[in-house]
């Protein structure tokens, strides 16, 4: 996981930037892209630290929540013209290779022969036929999940492939040699001298492939942006009507803070200027830590849900010199990932949620868990196979069940998804399960139901099968049994 730059003393040798400038232009990236790389390199040489003490913030106590708009209410033809004036951009660069994936994440089958892609895809025909208005679709798509992206859209889905700027590709940034902070260079495979940017490359994607003016001059005021792989993040058009009547330049959905979430980052105030901002884990300094920890003390925390008006980040592009000064995250690997010998690097990164602090009147709202439903593990997709989860009419997955299920499977054997998928291929009865903890090597078949909270064990090598049979509140070692 990237980490925020940690504390180092200044580059004092000087670089000489043209070999960077002339290592991106022969790779075709912008100058936004460019000079967005350059704002990361000057923080990193500069040996910026982006420790946030509590000294420094306020914490944010109160915020509107998305049920108290709903009461506020906008009528059909209302919303039906903000629609029109709306684009919805799902960031799909994520390959999911800790899942043992190695193509888009967005590919994977995620419910009744339904990857990720397909339901996006349908939640917005589902919604252009409802109200009758093309609102915008993008795919923010980075260099390699492009391609199986494309093809796969061709087949199921070509007519949104067909439509205007429906692909926006994320840059590429130069990994940066950690011995001598020059253009790292790994000649036995020259890709891998390259890594993605983070998710905070949107603004300059949007900026330097002119994408940004485009989508202004047609009349696109409104952004709304999610990951590809939040089944949640769906367009909700109370929260379109607020943002728009909010006047607001940056609006970003915020769930509270649970004991599960507080070792992740949360929601705070800046006191020298009043600025909403984010602190992640790696900006706390250790005495703050149990501050930081402190969930009725810093309550909200990023859902990565978040919407953008167009003109204003136009505006404050143009004011910043067309780079939003994001903090770096500073993420430290072998130039070669897979080969722990490589040279070291530094991957530069940025997150888009830190922008709410270049805004002046960004804003923050308090949604249901629900709109933040991340698929990162098999547990979640293990759960989300399951009958505990349906797919709507509206193509949007949604909990059946009374709650959602605590799914904790063995890593050793169900990390990845073919792991998951050989020793599930009948997914149990969840409806009625409160946690289900796998230890070993379990062989889910036909017609095993879960209720309760159930624990069952294997301690040999060889996977135990279970078939026909329902487990409640208990815990089993089927290697005894």
């Amino acid at each position: 996981m990237a980490t925020a730059a940690a504390p180092a003393a200044p580059h004092t040798e000087v670089i000489p930037w043209e070999l960077f400038t002339e290592k991106m232009t022969k790779a075709g990236l912008s100058q936004a892209a460019q000079d967005a790389f350059k704002m990361n390199y000057e923080q990193l040489v500069a040996g910026v630290t982006g420790l946030v003490p509590d000294a420094d913030i306020e914490p944010v106590q109160e915020l509107p929540r998305l049920e108290e708009l709903k009461a506020e209410g906008a009528d059909l033809k209302a919303r039906s013209e903000l629609l029109r004036q709306t684009a919805v951009l799902k960031l799909n660069g994520g390959l999911g290779t800790s899942m043992g994936l190695e193509r888009a994440k967005s590919l994977l089958e995620v419910k009744n022969g339904k990857t990720f892609l397909d339901l996006i895809a349908e939640q917005i025909k589902h919604t252009r036929q409802r109200h009758g208005s093309n609102v915008r679709f993008v795919l923010m798509n980075s260099f390699s999940t492009s391609k199986d992206t494309k093809d796969y859209l061709s087949t199921s889905h070509g007519d949104l492939l067909a439509e205007k700027d429906v692909e926006l590709v994320q840059n590429m940034s130069c990994k940066v040699d950690a011995a001598t902070l020059k253009p790292a260079t790994y000649p036995d495979q020259p890709d891998m001298e390259w890594c993605p940017p983070g998710h905070g490359d949107i603004y300059p994607s949007l900026l330097g492939s002119g994408m940004l003016d485009r989508l202004i001059a047609d009349g696109i005021t409104y952004l709304f942006v999610s990951n590809s792989d939040n089944l949640g993040a769906t367009l909700d058009l109370d929260l379109l009507a607020y943002f728009a009547r909010s006047g607001k330049g940056f609006l970003m959905e915020v769930c509270e803070r649970q004991a599960s979430d507080k070792k992740g980052g949360h929601l705070a105030r800046r006191k020298t200027d009043g600025r909403l901002m984010l602190r992640e884990s790696a900006m706390c300094p250790d005495g703050d830590k149990a501050k930081f920890e402190d969930i009725t003390l810093h309550k909200f925390f990023n859902t990565n849900n978040l919407w953008v008006n167009l003109q204003t980040l136009k505006f404050t592009l143009d004011v910043s010199g067309g780079v939003l000064p994001l903090p770096l995250i500073k993420n430290k690997k072998t130039v070669n990932p897979r080969d722990s010998s490589t040279a070291p690097v530094f991957q530069l990164e940025t997150a888009m949620g830190s922008a709410i602090e270049c805004f002046d009147d960004a804003g923050a709202v308090v949604v249901p868990r629900s709109r933040f439903a991340p698929v990162k593990t098999c547990n979640d997709l293990f759960a989300l196979r399951s009958d505990a989860y349906k797919v709507t009419e509206e193509s949007t997955v949604v909990l059946a069940a009374p709650e959602p299920p605590l799914i904790k499977l063995d890593d050793k054997h169900y990390k990845l998804v073919d792991q998951m998928e050989s020793l599930a291929p009948a997914i149990p009865s969840l409806f009625h399960c409160k946690s289900l903890t796998v230890k070993g090597p379990v062989r889910f078949e036909e017609g095993v139901g879960i209720r309760g909270a159930v624990t069952l064990t294997n301690s040999t090598a060889e996977p135990v099968a279970v078939r026909s049979r329902t487990f409640e509140d208990t815990e089993v070692n089927l290697s005894q049994a």
